[in-house]
């Protein structure tokens, strides 16, 4: 079985924290968009591609649970892990851990592949499908 993608790496700065001391929720979205991104670049889905052929990926659902609190100094790594893989849509999960290795948060997101210039979904090209399906395939063992 693949290990989970590392997507992200980075450090809780004091002005993430809400009044309660602790991360606030906009910065776990933050993140955790950051680790989409990186992720969609592992599986051939760059920025450069995007523009060139005028794609797009749109978050159509969110499902986030937060775990353990995440405070200001805390190094976080998000580690991701494909779901499902179809035609024109990727479900994947991001979990949030902390230097200690504690899931921290986990969200699950469904991304479209879009056609900007109609706005509507779209097929994925076959090499970033073919380039998902063994990812998936190998996490899924």
């Amino acid at each position: 079985m693949a290990e989970p993608v590392l997507t992200y790496r980075g450090t809780v700065y004091p002005w993430h924290c809400d009044h309660m001391g602790h991360m606030n929720v906009m910065w776990y979205v933050g993140k955790f968009d950051e680790a989409t991104w990186n992720l969609f670049t592992t599986l051939g889905i760059t920025p450069d591609y995007l523009r060139s052929s005028s794609r797009g990926m749109v978050a159509v659902e969110q499902h986030l649970t937060y775990q353990r609190e995440v405070l200001a100094g805390d190094t976080v790594a998000v580690h991701s892990t494909l779901l499902e893989v179809r035609e024109k849509v990727m479900r994947f999960r991001h979990e949030m851990r902390n230097a200690s290795g504690e899931t921290a948060a986990v969200t699950t997101l469904t991304g479209v592949h879009l056609d900007t210039a109609r706005r509507v979904s779209c097929p994925m090209p076959a090499e970033i499908l073919d380039t998902a399906r063994r990812l998936h395939s190998a996490q899924a063992q």
